[in-house]
């Protein structure tokens, strides 16, 4: 390794270590192995997201992609980040209500979240309380519905014969 290339950051398994010291009331279960994933619950995903950001050890500054997956019986969020300075990735994913489906913002951490949470809204029908200006990003205000949701179905269009 070169003097100007930076040293690589902590592994996944010390970087769920550094989050279970920080956070030992909470529970990180891993999604898959192999795959630098965790559950974090929804009650605590804006003090563990400012955690990931502001520990020096971590440095989690980008938010890469923020999306939601339905399984019909609850949706998913799914935040990728990425620690430039660590080179380092990370997914969470925060399990939800569908029926009632809101979760905090994270715009106050991660600025890239805005148009993301936006777009969440829009196509999933996720409310993110706090997001300082939730509203439709690609369809229209009429719209009815959120399209990426399992059971939306377009309206039928009349037959004309």
């Amino acid at each position: 390794m070169s003097e100007t290339e930076p040293s690589p950051g902590p592994t996944f398994e010390t970087l769920v270590a550094q989050l279970r010291t920080a956070f030992p009331d909470r529970n990180f279960p891993t999604v898959d192995p192999g795959i630098p994933a965790i559950v974090v619950p929804i009650d605590s995903l804006v003090e563990v997201c400012r955690h990931l950001k502001s520990a020096p050890s971590l440095a989690f500054d980008y938010l890469a992609s923020l999306t939601a997956i339905d399984y019909l019986d609850r949706i998913d969020l799914v935040y990728q980040l990425r620690s430039v300075t660590n080179r380092l990735d990370l997914t969470i994913r925060v399990e939800i209500d569908r029926d009632d489906a809101v979760a905090p913002s994270v715009t106050g951490i991660w600025r890239a979240a805005d148009l993301q949470e936006r777009e969440v809204y829009d196509l999933m029908g996720v409310r993110f309380t706090g997001h300082p200006d939730l509203r439709r990003i690609l369809l229209y205000d009429e719209f009815d519905g959120h399209p990426l949701r399992k059971d939306w179905r377009l309206p039928a269009e009349p037959r004309t014969v």
